[in-house]
Protein backbone atom coordinates (compact mmCIF):
# COMPACT_ATOMS: atom_id res chain seq x y z
CA UNK A 1 0.00 0.00 0.00
CA UNK A 2 1.22 3.19 -0.98
CA UNK A 3 1.60 5.53 2.28
CA UNK A 4 0.48 9.53 1.67
CA UNK A 5 2.00 10.73 4.77
CA UNK A 6 4.02 13.84 4.69
CA UNK A 7 7.72 13.37 5.91
CA UNK A 8 10.10 15.62 7.42
CA UNK A 9 12.82 16.12 4.50
CA UNK A 10 15.65 18.79 5.19
CA UNK A 11 17.74 20.07 2.74
CA UNK A 12 21.33 20.98 3.79
CA UNK A 13 21.18 24.71 4.32
CA UNK A 14 24.88 25.67 3.75
CA UNK A 15 25.56 26.49 0.41
CA UNK A 16 23.36 26.14 -2.95
CA UNK A 17 20.72 25.96 -3.99
CA UNK A 18 18.29 25.32 -0.80
CA UNK A 19 15.34 27.51 -1.58
CA UNK A 20 14.52 26.02 -4.81
CA UNK A 21 14.29 22.26 -3.14
CA UNK A 22 12.46 23.40 -0.11
CA UNK A 23 9.99 24.75 -2.27
CA UNK A 24 10.09 21.36 -5.29
CA UNK A 25 9.84 18.99 -1.90
CA UNK A 26 6.81 20.97 -0.60
CA UNK A 27 5.12 20.93 -4.09
CA UNK A 28 6.29 16.58 -4.31
CA UNK A 29 4.11 16.03 -0.80
CA UNK A 30 7.02 16.50 1.97
CA UNK A 31 7.13 18.63 4.85
CA UNK A 32 10.57 20.68 3.85
CA UNK A 33 12.82 21.93 6.37
CA UNK A 34 16.06 23.97 5.87
CA UNK A 35 19.07 21.69 7.66
CA UNK A 36 22.22 23.95 9.39
CA UNK A 37 22.84 22.59 12.83
CA UNK A 38 23.03 19.06 14.21
CA UNK A 39 19.99 19.24 16.05
CA UNK A 40 17.83 19.89 12.51
CA UNK A 41 19.23 16.78 11.25
CA UNK A 42 17.82 14.46 13.80
CA UNK A 43 14.38 15.38 13.65
CA UNK A 44 14.32 14.83 9.58
CA UNK A 45 13.54 11.55 8.42
CA UNK A 46 16.11 11.87 4.97
CA UNK A 47 17.93 14.86 3.21
CA UNK A 48 18.93 16.58 0.13
CA UNK A 49 22.24 17.88 0.01
CA UNK A 50 22.11 20.60 -2.86
CA UNK A 51 23.86 21.40 -5.81
CA UNK A 52 27.08 24.42 -4.95
CA UNK A 53 30.52 24.19 -4.32
CA UNK A 54 31.77 20.40 -3.52
CA UNK A 55 35.02 22.26 -1.73
CA UNK A 56 33.09 25.10 0.28
CA UNK A 57 30.41 22.82 1.20
CA UNK A 58 32.89 20.31 2.10
CA UNK A 59 34.62 23.27 4.40
CA UNK A 60 30.67 24.34 6.15
CA UNK A 61 29.89 20.98 7.20
CA UNK A 62 33.50 20.86 9.09
CA UNK A 63 32.84 23.84 10.35
CA UNK A 64 29.27 23.33 11.22
CA UNK A 65 29.30 20.55 13.25
CA UNK A 66 27.33 18.62 10.49
CA UNK A 67 29.76 16.28 9.76
CA UNK A 68 30.24 13.70 12.11
CA UNK A 69 26.64 14.03 12.72
CA UNK A 70 25.60 13.50 9.23
CA UNK A 71 28.08 10.44 8.51
CA UNK A 72 26.27 8.35 11.39
CA UNK A 73 22.97 9.54 10.26
CA UNK A 74 23.82 7.84 6.50
CA UNK A 75 25.53 4.84 8.26
CA UNK A 76 22.35 4.09 9.86
CA UNK A 77 20.59 4.69 6.68
CA UNK A 78 19.18 7.60 6.10
CA UNK A 79 17.75 8.14 2.75
CA UNK A 80 19.51 11.31 1.26
CA UNK A 81 19.17 12.50 -2.41
CA UNK A 82 22.40 14.35 -3.62
CA UNK A 83 22.06 16.74 -6.60
CA UNK A 84 25.28 17.64 -8.96
CA UNK A 85 27.84 18.75 -5.61
CA UNK A 86 25.14 16.84 -3.85
CA UNK A 87 26.08 13.93 -5.92
CA UNK A 88 29.74 14.06 -4.92
CA UNK A 89 29.46 14.50 -1.74
CA UNK A 90 27.39 11.26 -1.33
CA UNK A 91 30.52 9.36 -3.78
CA UNK A 92 32.81 6.40 -2.15
CA UNK A 93 35.56 8.73 -3.96
CA UNK A 94 35.95 11.64 -6.53
CA UNK A 95 38.21 12.12 -9.08
CA UNK A 96 39.40 15.31 -10.78
CA UNK A 97 39.15 19.02 -8.44
CA UNK A 98 40.92 17.11 -5.67
CA UNK A 99 43.35 19.79 -4.75
CA UNK A 100 45.12 19.30 -1.43
CA UNK A 101 43.72 22.12 1.40
CA UNK A 102 45.69 22.28 4.52
CA UNK A 103 47.01 18.79 4.13
CA UNK A 104 43.46 17.14 3.32
CA UNK A 105 41.47 16.57 0.60
CA UNK A 106 39.49 20.06 -0.75
CA UNK A 107 36.30 17.86 -1.01
CA UNK A 108 36.02 14.87 1.59
CA UNK A 109 32.69 12.69 0.26
CA UNK A 110 30.31 10.41 2.55
CA UNK A 111 30.86 7.43 1.31
CA UNK A 112 26.83 6.78 0.95
CA UNK A 113 26.77 5.77 -2.74
CA UNK A 114 29.53 2.70 -4.43
CA UNK A 115 30.17 5.23 -6.93
CA UNK A 116 32.91 7.00 -8.20
CA UNK A 117 32.22 10.76 -9.23
CA UNK A 118 34.77 12.64 -11.73
CA UNK A 119 34.29 16.38 -10.24
CA UNK A 120 32.99 19.09 -13.01
CA UNK A 121 33.22 16.64 -15.59
CA UNK A 122 30.97 18.26 -18.25
CA UNK A 123 33.67 22.06 -18.07
CA UNK A 124 32.85 25.04 -16.76
CA UNK A 125 30.14 27.22 -16.31
CA UNK A 126 29.81 28.29 -20.36
CA UNK A 127 29.59 24.68 -21.01
CA UNK A 128 26.43 24.42 -19.00
CA UNK A 129 23.38 22.93 -21.26
CA UNK A 130 20.07 20.98 -20.97
CA UNK A 131 18.64 18.18 -22.82
CA UNK A 132 15.98 15.38 -22.18
CA UNK A 133 17.06 12.24 -20.30
CA UNK A 134 15.30 8.71 -20.16
CA UNK A 135 14.82 8.68 -16.71
CA UNK A 136 14.23 4.59 -15.19
CA UNK A 137 10.92 4.35 -13.66
CA UNK A 138 9.91 8.29 -14.58
CA UNK A 139 9.67 8.49 -17.83
CA UNK A 140 11.46 11.51 -20.02
CA UNK A 141 12.90 13.64 -17.36
CA UNK A 142 14.55 17.66 -18.57
CA UNK A 143 18.01 18.35 -17.10
CA UNK A 144 19.57 20.99 -16.13
CA UNK A 145 23.70 20.54 -16.34
CA UNK A 146 25.77 23.38 -14.60
CA UNK A 147 29.50 22.45 -13.89
CA UNK A 148 28.16 19.11 -13.33
CA UNK A 149 30.03 15.86 -12.42
CA UNK A 150 29.20 12.31 -14.39
CA UNK A 151 29.68 8.86 -12.87
CA UNK A 152 32.57 7.03 -13.82
CA UNK A 153 31.91 3.71 -11.96
CA UNK A 154 29.72 1.70 -10.31
CA UNK A 155 29.80 -0.84 -7.42
CA UNK A 156 28.06 -3.70 -7.08
CA UNK A 157 24.42 -2.93 -5.63
CA UNK A 158 24.03 0.61 -7.72
CA UNK A 159 21.57 1.15 -10.53
CA UNK A 160 21.78 3.33 -13.30
CA UNK A 161 18.52 5.36 -13.46
CA UNK A 162 20.07 7.49 -16.52
CA UNK A 163 22.67 8.77 -18.61
CA UNK A 164 23.48 11.07 -21.44
CA UNK A 165 21.21 10.86 -24.43
CA UNK A 166 23.84 9.93 -27.49
CA UNK A 167 23.82 13.60 -28.53
CA UNK A 168 23.32 16.10 -25.72
CA UNK A 169 21.68 19.03 -27.37
CA UNK A 170 24.13 22.16 -27.03
CA UNK A 171 26.38 19.92 -25.07
CA UNK A 172 29.29 20.20 -27.73
CA UNK A 173 31.01 17.21 -26.14
CA UNK A 174 31.07 14.16 -27.64
CA UNK A 175 32.72 12.35 -24.91
CA UNK A 176 29.59 13.25 -22.22
CA UNK A 177 27.27 10.77 -24.80
CA UNK A 178 26.43 8.12 -22.67
CA UNK A 179 27.56 9.05 -19.35
CA UNK A 180 26.26 7.92 -15.95
CA UNK A 181 23.97 10.68 -14.40
CA UNK A 182 22.02 9.21 -12.33
CA UNK A 183 22.12 6.51 -10.05
CA UNK A 184 20.81 4.88 -6.75
CA UNK A 185 22.04 2.54 -4.27
CA UNK A 186 19.30 1.70 -1.37
CA UNK A 187 17.62 4.72 0.15
CA UNK A 188 20.44 6.80 -1.65
CA UNK A 189 19.66 9.06 -4.73
CA UNK A 190 22.23 10.80 -6.75
CA UNK A 191 21.96 12.72 -9.64
CA UNK A 192 24.62 14.78 -12.09
CA UNK A 193 21.64 17.95 -13.00
CA UNK A 194 19.36 20.03 -11.31
CA UNK A 195 15.68 19.17 -10.65
CA UNK A 196 14.90 22.07 -9.09
CA UNK A 197 14.94 24.02 -11.31
CA UNK A 198 12.84 23.09 -14.10
CA UNK A 199 9.59 24.20 -13.56
CA UNK A 200 6.70 21.58 -13.10
CA UNK A 201 9.78 19.00 -12.97
CA UNK A 202 9.11 17.92 -9.45
CA UNK A 203 9.16 14.21 -10.57
CA UNK A 204 12.76 13.58 -9.27
CA UNK A 205 11.76 14.63 -6.12
CA UNK A 206 8.49 12.80 -5.98
CA UNK A 207 10.73 9.87 -6.31
CA UNK A 208 12.54 10.76 -3.28
CA UNK A 209 9.49 11.49 -1.29
CA UNK A 210 8.70 8.08 -2.20
CA UNK A 211 11.86 6.43 -0.87
CA UNK A 212 11.92 8.14 2.18
CA UNK A 213 7.65 7.03 2.78
CA UNK A 214 9.01 3.41 2.27
CA UNK A 215 11.89 3.69 4.35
Amino acid sequence: MVTTARPAIGVLALQGGVAEHLAALERSGAEARPVRRPEELAAVDGLVLPGGESTAMTRLLDSSGLREPLEDRLASGMPAFGSCAGMVLLARDVVDGQEEAGGQPAVRPFGALDVIVRRNAFGRQVDSFETELEFAGLGPVHAVFIRAPWVDKTGDGVEVLARVPEAPDGAGQQEAAGRIVAVQQGPVLAVAFHPELVSGGERVHRHFVQIVRAH
